[in-house]
């Protein structure tokens, strides 16, 4: 496999993973990813830090399942509509422990009275590996660098 045939893996892998959110198809967020993995969103000071306090983490497919599930069926929230905006991927190491890639994001959040507001920029830190014939996130840091989020973090980021 060539690199430019990796790279499009990846960011097919990425417009999969923000489809699922965007769309609000959310069962197919846990789909992304292996089991078990890590999906995290942190403030960027948290992360320069090394501080593991993140507004969400899941460790687990599974976990991803139930946030779903709360969401449909727990969570109270005004309905809302998210939006991405992806660059390109960069692959930054080819490891054992799979593929590191960074890719800046931003995302809108439009609510009921239908302003669309910048709801949070910044970066995924990911780790990608090979599941059968595709590839999946072992690991998605969502590391966002909005210093005020303008409202909750309802859906994955």
């Amino acid at each position: 496999m060539t690199d430019v045939q990796l790279k499009q893996e990846i960011e097919a892998l990425m417009l999969d993973y923000v489809d699922a959110i965007d769309n609000g198809e959310l069962d197919g967020w846990p789909a992304c990813f292996v089991d078990p993995c890590l999906y995290t969103i942190a403030s960027r000071e948290n992360f320069d830090r090394g501080l593991a306090l993140a507004v969400m983490r899941c460790e687990s497919p599974a976990m991803m399942r139930d946030r779903v599930n709360a969401i449909r069926n727990a969570s109270v929230f005004a309905p809302r509509f998210i939006r991405h905006i992806l660059n390109g991927s960069q692959i930054t190491a080819d490891t054992d422990d799979g593929i590191k890639v960074r890719t800046n994001f931003a995302v809108y959040q439009t609510l009921p009275e239908g302003d669309s507001i910048l709801f949070m920029v910044g970066e995924y830190r990911d780790v990608v590996v090979r599941d059968g014939a595709s590839l999946k996130f072992r690991e998605k840091m969502v590391v966002y660098d909005t210093t005020r989020l303008a409202d909750v973090v309802v859906y994955p980021i």
